[in-house]
């Protein structure tokens, strides 16, 4: 089996996702949100390409019923419920909800995803329990593709060593897995920073961008490895959790 590693959205081809486990990754914020979301008891998190859409939808839910969140530009949208921040995905927000979802770049990454067997939403938050998923297929012989969502169309550093610790543990003691380079490239940014991510948050481009506009405890809740044990799965143009009644 193979895992490939892409940096954005443009890099997707289909003889690198049809018929692969695919992990989506956008560690500041929206894969974390999305988690957060999910195991704080949000019904289902449907990504939408633009505050608009979400208006859209939103008028075909009662109101008691769903969320409306997001981002542009790393702020709130004006009249939306939520932004795009973890600490916001409360129980007392969300649970029993539908959270109508947009953001600059992690949403977008995901509505790019067509043919994959199974895409997973993945981040530090529930890093243990996407390598489950991943595993799981790895040792089937599916390959396995790591999508870094990035910023502004940019490789993002974040995500990059994200990826790395998900290829360093779907890979060890798993014997015959092929590496692309981007793979490889993203176990040396693992090793590089371990679990000193608050260094890694700091190097990065986006986690000083976040700091300097007032998101610095985001960055806290975004480092806070195995604190949602949830596997977010993307299916028919949603985002549930894989349970009891998903068994693949």
């Amino acid at each position: 089996m193979r895992i490939d590693v892409l940096f954005g959205p443009s890099m997707l081809a289909p003889a690198t996702v049809t018929g692969r486990v695919v992990a989506v990754i956008d560690v500041l914020r929206a894969s974390t949100t999305i988690a957060t979301a999910l195991a704080n008891g949000a019904r289902k998190v449907v990504p939408l390409e633009s505050a608009d859409a979400v208006i859209t939808r939103a008028k075909q839910f009662e109101s008691a019923d769903v969320r409306t969140a997001g981002e542009r530009k790393m702020q709130p949208i004006p009249g939306f419920d939520l932004g795009n921040s973890p600490r916001e995905m409360t129980r007392e927000a969300v649970d029993g909800k539908t959270v109508l979802f947009t953001t600059t770049n992690g949403t977008a990454t995901l509505l790019a995803v067509q043919g994959a067997r199974d895409v997973a939403i993945a981040s530090y938050v529930n890093v243990a329990a996407v390598t489950s998923l991943l595993r799981t297929a790895a040792r089937g012989g599916t390959d396995i593709t790591i999508v870094c969502a990035g910023r502004d169309r940019q490789l993002a550093l974040e995500d990059a060593a994200c990826a790395g610790r998900y290829v360093r543990l779907v890979t060890k003691q798993l014997d015959g897995a092929e590496l692309g380079d981007g793979a490889f490239a993203c176990t040396v940014l693992d090793r590089r920073y371990g679990d000193r991510l608050d260094k890694l948050f700091a190097d990065s481009e986006h986690g000083r961008a976040l700091a300097g506009a007032g998101f610095g405890d985001d960055l806290v809740a975004c480092g806070a490895v195995n604190a949602h044990p949830v596997i977010p799965i993307y299916q028919d143009r949603q985002i549930t959790l894989l349970g009891p009644d998903r068994e693949r």
